[in-house]
Formats: structure tokens, C-alpha cells, sequence
């Protein structure tokens, strides 16, 4: 049975002398049996695990596609931000765009319990959706865990990234921190969020004069946005409020989402955007002229200041 495993190896094994297949239980079954071995599918899981020490596992995804010089550097100075705003009861907000979503009859993974039967299409073509595809921007509170869900369609711009910080005060954070000194975002390095996006900023610091407080914006090292909370504390939630459902209007997404909740208690609101966010804008030239943004003596281009 070893020597059929390992004539049937899926791909390159990690290390020689390690067994890696794919191959099915009644596959191998029938493989040997005319070498005079009739087992069953159990007996054969039995000995793959007892006497080859094999596992069922699956391909882990955590070989990063670049580095950071300054990765380390960058976290203290991530952990030494929340700190100090988190001691002052200054808001620390993890924010970022989750992966868009198609609106229609269109097939997601996962399974409900149900006496019917849900029917899609047997294709995923974007031009078959209703509202093309849904552009869901998280705000997470980090402290509070507590979250608006910016839902808009169009284009995933900086326009769009700063709008949903706007709208996160005037939802939840004008009532919970009333008074605060400064606001904290956790961001990406790339995306309509990236350090490199200057329309980003233009309108970051409109929000800041608007609000008249301080933004400040530290942006985690590249290739390292797997670290941004939203990922593990929103994002999968979100994720499985839709699984296995058909989701064929942008109000039925939002009622999906408001209705996350967790047993440590996070709390959505989702408020859909009232306009279709334009690809192609840019930011203003007597903007980038006189960019009133403060950056950091050390690692400025990931630590910055939008002041109101």
C-alpha cells in the first residue's frame, strides 16, 4: 500500500521522503486489490493513519510573496500607536476593503439547512449581475468591537476609503468618543487604503478638518496585511453570513451583515453608500503641491499625520 501512496504523489512533496496524495481510499483499494488485498475504504483509512502516519491535510498558505526591511520595525511602532491611544480612549480602528461581491442569483460556497432548494447561475459572469458587483468597506473598532460596513458600488477608491471613516463617526464614533484628541487607523500597504495613494490622504484630511480632529494613519509593512484585525475579527464573519446564500440586492447584503454578531460580542452596523464611486479621480494638484500631511520623522511613509 506504501509503494501505490507514493507512485501517486499530488505535486512535489515539502521534503524528501515525505508522502503527499490526493488520491482517494477506494481508489487505493482498488489499486491493490489484485495484488490480494480486498479492504474496505475504513480499514484502509485505519492503516494509512496507524501504521504510515499519514494525516488528511491541506496545503497551508503562508509562504509570503515578498518582505519588508522595516517589518519589525514598523509592528513596534503599530504596537507602541495603540498603546498610547488606546491609554488616552482615543479610537484605534482596523480598516480595509473586502473582497467585492457579485449581486444576483449567483452560487457562493457553504450549505444551510433548508426543505427547499436554492437554484443559480452555472456561470459567475459579472454582466448577470443586478448591481454589478458590491464593494464592502470595513471600519473595525478595536477596542469596542464594533464595526460599520460602508456598502457601495463602483470603483474601490480612496473617495470611497475615507467617505466610510466619515460615515463610521457620524454612526457610532461621535457617541462613543466624544471629545477624543485623535483617531487611529490600522491600513494596508496597497489597495484604495495604500500609503501610495494620494487621493487617500486629499480626502482623509477633509474628514479630519471636517471633524476637526486629528487622523493619524500607520500602515502595516508590505505583504503583511494578513495582520490588519479586520481580516480575523470581521471579514470571516461577514464571509459566512453570505455563505450558501443567494444574495440578489445590495438591502439583502446589508441585512445580512447587520445581523453579524459573535459570542464575544461584536456588533455590525452596514449602511449602504448613497452614490456609485467613479474610477479615475485624483487628487487636487495644489493638494499635492502643499500636502498639509505630517509625516513621521522615522518610517514617515508608513506613519503619517492628517491634521484638522
Amino acid at each position: 500500500m506504501q509503494a501505490e501512496v507514493k507512485t501517486q504523489t499530488a505535486g512535489s512533496p515539502v521534503r524528501d521522503g515525505e508522502i503527499w496524495t490526493n488520491i482517494g481510499l477506494r481508489v487505493i483499494a482498488s489499486a491493490i486489490k489484485p495484488l490480494g488485498f480486498n479492504l474496505s475504504p475504513g480499514v484502509i483509512s485505519s492503516i494509512l493513519r496507524n501504521t504510515l502516519k499519514l494525516g488528511r491535510r491541506k496545503i497551508s498558505k503562508d509562504i509570503p510573496l515578498g518582505s519588508s526591511e522595516h517589518r519589525n520595525e514598523q509592528f513596534e511602532r503599530l504596537a507602541e500607536l495603540r498603546r498610547q491611544y488606546e491609554q488616552r480612549g482615543w479610537p484605534v480602528l482596523s480598516v480595509d476593503t473586502k473582497k467585492k461581491e457579485l449581486i444576483g442569483r449567483f452560487a457562493r460556497s457553504g450549505r444551510a439547512w433548508t426543505d427547499g432548494s436554492l437554484h443559480a447561475f452555472d456561470h459567475d459572469f459579472g454582466s448577470y449581475s443586478s448591481d454589478q458587483k458590491a464593494i464592502p468597506y470595513g471600519v473595525y473598532d478595536t477596542v469596542a468591537n464594533e464595526a460599520l460596513v460602508y456598502l457601495a458600488t463602483g470603483a474601490d477608491t480612496g473617495e470611497l476609503a475615507a467617505d466610510a471613516i466619515r460615515r463610521w463617526w457620524h454612526r457610532l464614533g461621535k457617541f462613543r468618543y466624544a471629545g477624543a484628541g485623535g483617531i487611529l487607523l490600522l491600513a494596508d500597504c496597497g489597495g484604495s487604503n495604500g500609503y501610495r495613494v494620494p487621493l487617500y490622504r486629499e480626502r482623509l484630511h477633509q474628514v479630519a478638518a471636517t471633524l476637526d480632529v486629528p487622523i493619524r494613519v500607520a500602515h502595516l509593512p508590505p505583504y503583511c496585511s494578513k495582520y490588519n484585525p479586520i481580516d480575523h475579527r470581521l471579514f470571516c464573519h461577514l464571509t459566512q453570513a453570505i455563505s450558501g446564500r443567494l444574495v440578489e440586492s445590495l438591502s439583502w447584503m446589508q441585512m445580512l451583515f447587520s445581523k453579524v454578531s459573535t459570542s464575544s460580542g461584536l456588533n455590525v452596523v452596514c449602511e449602504l453608500a448613497r452614490k456609485t464611486y467613479e474610477s479615475g479621480i485624483k487628487a487636487a494638484s495644489e493638494f499635492r503641491k502643499n500636502e498639509p500631511t505630517q509625516r513621521d520623522q522615522n518610517l514617515g511613509q508608513f506613519n503619517y499625520v492628517l491634521p484638522n
